[in-house]
């Protein structure tokens, strides 16, 4: 489950449309990843996965945590910390027009923390939310949208936070998604969905959002501070 996959040369995955990315933690502080998952998306299809194991900065793992992913302290001891990885990571990401990630927020809000915390350089990129496309492309799931729900509605081999199996289940999502809306481009199918494509620059972040997300933003900003705080 553990298993280190390094990742692929920049000449393997020459032509990429997309990378799907998973983080999992230690804690919930800043910098503390202990995985990273990658898929890659080229002609159609899952190219190439990694997983790196990761050392928090701090080396302080929750219980609660450790239950979810498996991943103890000593898994991580030998291993380098963020800032090596995202060396090798970032040139990647800089290559692809696309970032996928199954319940967005969470991801972004990962490497926005770890970059923030490391003071790493930032990537330009855009990004959408595989949890938001799942709902416009199977809006009747009974189990709902979670990763493991979709993934086993659409038949798509999963680990359960293993990062490396969550990444690539995520692309598959994308994949799939595409596919039944009859386009080899996912982001042809945006606009049939209401999503917007969030970004993510030095100095500049914006979600990835759905027409009722920017709606209800809309409402907010009409009432007054005061009243939303009552």
């Amino acid at each position: 489950m553990h298993e280190q996959i390094q990742l692929p040369s920049l000449a393997e995955t020459l032509g990429a449309t997309a990378i799907a990315l998973d983080f999992e933690t230690a804690s919930g502080t800043p910098g503390s990843i202990c995985a990273i998952g990658l898929a890659w998306i080229k002609d159609g299809q899952v190219s190439h996965v990694a997983h790196r194991l990761v050392r928090p900065h701090d080396m302080r793992f929750l219980p609660s945590f450790i239950g979810i992913h498996g991943i103890y302290p000593y898994h991580v001891e030998h291993e380098p910390e963020f800032p090596a990885i995202w060396d090798e990571l970032l040139p990647h990401l800089e290559a692809v027009p696309l970032l996928l990630a199954h319940n967005a927020p969470f991801d972004i809000g990962v490497l926005r923390a770890a970059l923030r915390h490391y003071g790493q350089p930032w990537p330009t990129l855009s990004y959408l939310c595989t949890v938001k496309i799942a709902r416009a492309a199977w809006p009747d799931l009974a189990t709902g949208h979670g990763l493991s729900s979709v993934a086993a509605h659409l038949g798509l081999e999963l680990r359960h936070h293993a990062a490396d199996s969550d990444a690539a289940a995520c692309a598959g999502i994308a994949l799939r998604a595409a596919t039944e809306a009859g386009v080899t481009d996912i982001m042809e199918a945006l606009p049939r969905w209401s999503i917007k494509a969030g970004r993510l620059e030095p100095d500049y972040h914006e979600g990835c959002t759905t027409l009722r997300d920017r709606a209800g933003a809309r409402s907010r900003a009409r009432i007054p501070r005061w009243l939303r705080q009552i």
